[in-house]
């Protein structure tokens, strides 16, 4: 596939259940960043976290801001890839959001009965190295020409 012009949202964890400050491992999104990138040349991801590494800390009106417009985003993306060890209510409602906006959205979790899950996603992985697989194989590529032809 030559130079690309779609726009990938990624999401996915970051506190999930966690009661805290702190947030779970975030070193997935480089890993699935550079599969795109490196399958879909020119291709855009945009990352909440990147855009926002300390956002857990923000107060509420700065934090419904960034979320809104972090909404704003999934529904000018052509994919949303979300990546979910366990459930994430952010990742829930981007998803959501994507799905009512015929947006694509491919799942990489092993929640594959998980209703939310099974309804919004369109392919669903059990983990990164077969989400790569299926990026790989032009998977990825097929499914965004058959959504998105005139790009």
């Amino acid at each position: 596939m030559g130079e690309s012009r779609y726009q990938f949202f990624l999401a996915g964890i970051i506190q999930g259940s966690r009661q805290d400050l702190n947030v779970h491992d975030q070193s997935y999104r480089n890993e699935i960043r550079s599969v795109i990138y490196r399958i879909i040349p020119g291709s855009r991801v945009f990352c909440p976290v990147e855009n926002h590494p300390e956002s857990v800390s923000y107060n509420d009106k700065d934090a419904k801001k960034i979320f809104l417009t972090h909404l704003g985003k999934v529904k000018e993306s052509h994919c949303l890839i979300v990546y979910l060890p366990e459930a994430s209510m952010g990742s829930s409602i981007e998803m959501w959001e994507a799905y009512h906006h015929h947006i694509p959205v491919i799942t990489i979790t092993l929640m594959i009965t998980n209703w939310v899950v099974r309804i919004l996603s369109d392919k669903v992985f059990k983990d990164i190295p077969a989400f790569s697989q299926f990026v790989e194989s032009g998977g990825l590529a097929e499914l965004l020409m058959q959504r998105f032809p005139e790009i």
